[in-house]
């Protein structure tokens, strides 16, 4: 073996060029990661810039009823229905409310799931609600996401009544 290389010089030559190359393919491999990081994010971002608006609920409502409309039911199938993937709408209670009713109406089975601060709700029809899935009562302030769900397969128009009134007894 001739000895006209010395083996230390060698070995820094290696140790100084892999660090050069291994700097240039680490930024090589960052410059190809990054676009498909960015582009990854935006495929999962976007589905929530097209989410549904929120409707804000100020302590007075300007005309009540407040009412929404909508197709109730959808592809994930919960306890309280088969439901939307997305809230069907998102209401925002800009203060604590003593007394608000929601009353989903449609002409299928609906439910009505509830998200919100102080959990999740599942309300079903029953008979004194007429059929209709309805919670009143007391509202805290924040967001809440709400879910038309549908027990039967089908979709359905339905209307989702907002009211401040105390129903008639």
């Amino acid at each position: 073996m001739p000895s006209s290389i010395n083996s230390d010089y060698l070995y820094q030559y290696r140790s100084t060029n892999s660090r050069e190359h291994g700097n240039n393919m680490n930024t090589l491999g960052l410059l190809q990661i990054v676009p498909v990081a960015v582009v990854l994010s935006m495929v999962i971002i976007q589905p929530n810039l097209a989410e549904t608006p929120s409707i804000p609920i100020p302590a007075k409502l300007p005309s009540d009823p407040l009412v929404l409309s909508g197709k109730s039911g959808g592809t994930v199938h919960s306890n309280c229905g088969n439901i939307s993937t997305t809230p069907n709408q998102i209401i925002q209670v800009k203060e604590s409310m003593p007394y608000m009713r929601l009353t989903v109406d449609s002409p299928g089975q609906p439910t009505l799931l509830i998200d919100g601060p102080s959990g999740r709700f599942c309300v079903l029809a029953d008979s004194y609600s007429q059929s209709k899935p309805e919670l009143s009562g007391y509202w805290q302030a924040g967001n809440y996401s709400l879910y038309v769900g549908e027990l039967s397969q089908g979709q359905y128009n339905y209307t989702l009544s907002i009211s401040q009134q105390k129903k008639p007894k």
